[in-house]
């Protein structure tokens, strides 16, 4: 895709972001960021010990189960999601969970086409919703501040472990994760704590907290100055992915970036790569939302991720 139009689709989507879910100002007052740092450097934050989920199934492929980091708000302590099944003896085969951004679009749209495509491949298919989207978000607003953010992160990861664990339980000889935007992120985040993983493929993902985003609304671009100290005191905890090191070997992590993004300007992709010791890395000529509207992207990466999964599973039999 050429350049100006890569750019204009992802100039117009900031845009419209900031105005379906507009950025309010909060006082250093509110912020909460020393617990919040307390936290992200504590040992709560990524247990070393991880249950399998408690799933309960609601139909064939709809399930739920309790989340391990439950909190206040009553709606996000159910974690829902969707197991796309292979035809035939499914607990022998491989699974890829698919991790969505945020918002959440791709679990009703994009997400059921690629697990029906994966399913063909003979790979099973979740699908999970994240803390505070779709059934998960609260009727009543709550206070947003760095304590909370880096709680819900500390429990995404924790409901990516837990299904895991389940998966494993269950017979399947191997999970990877396919993350995109917020959900890449989740993906880096969880390889860097579990072992367990089989792969991971990061597509155009959130890095650390710092980011620059060219947005017009006067009232957005001065809420975003004025957390940018917050940002950058979370940016040293191990949110940053540029500060922490996998679980699992290089050959087994895939990053997919677009050259022309504008989401993720400034994210320091090229620091990631080095410091993760150069896994293999896709630097697609697309933007944050073209790269994942990319056609043909997952036709290039199941024959990436299938050896991986087959690999896990021979090292699992």
């Amino acid at each position: 895709m050429i350049a100006p139009l890569a750019k204009l689709i992802d100039w117009s989507a900031l845009q419209m972001a900031y105005v379906v879910a507009p950025l309010r100002h909060a006082p250093e007052s509110k912020w909460r960021l020393a617990e919040a740092l307390e936290f992200l450097n504590g040992p709560d934050f990524f247990p070393a010990a991880s249950d399998p989920a408690r799933i309960e199934f609601d139909g064939p492929r709809h399930f739920r189960f309790p989340t391990p980091r439950p909190c206040e708000v009553e709606e996000n302590n159910i974690v829902y999601g969707r197991l796309y099944r292979c035809a035939e003896r499914w607990q022998e085969r491989p699974v890829i969970i698919l991790l969505d951004g945020n918002p959440a679009i791709g679990y009703h749209s994009g997400f059921p086409l690629i697990a029906r495509r994966f399913n063909w491949a003979a790979f099973n298919v979740a699908l999970l919703v994240a803390p505070y989207q779709l059934e998960r978000r609260p009727r009543r607003p709550i206070e947003e501040n760095c304590l909370e953010f880096a709680r819900a992160m500390a429990q995404y990861v924790a409901e990516i472990r837990t299904l895991t664990g389940w998966l494993l339980d269950e017979g399947c000889p191997s999970v990877a994760l396919l993350g995109f935007s917020f959900g890449g992120w989740l993906a880096g985040l969880t390889a860097c704590c579990d072992a367990r993983i089989a792969a991971a493929v990061m597509t155009v993902p959130g890095v650390c907290m710092r980011y620059y985003q060219p947005v017009v609304w006067r009232r957005a671009r001065e809420a975003l100055q004025a957390l940018r100290p917050a940002h950058e005191a979370m940016d040293t905890t191990r949110l940053n992915l540029t500060l922490s090191t996998p679980a699992i070997p290089k050959e087994n992590i895939l990053l997919i970036v677009g050259v022309h993004d504008l989401f993720a300007k400034g994210q320091p992709y090229e620091e990631l790569w080095q410091k993760w010791q150069q896994p293999e890395i896709w630097r697609l000529p697309h933007g944050h939302v073209s790269a994942q509207l990319r056609l043909g992207l997952m036709g290039r990466v199941l024959p990436w991720l299938a050896p991986r999964l087959e690999a896990g599973r021979k090292n699992n039999a």
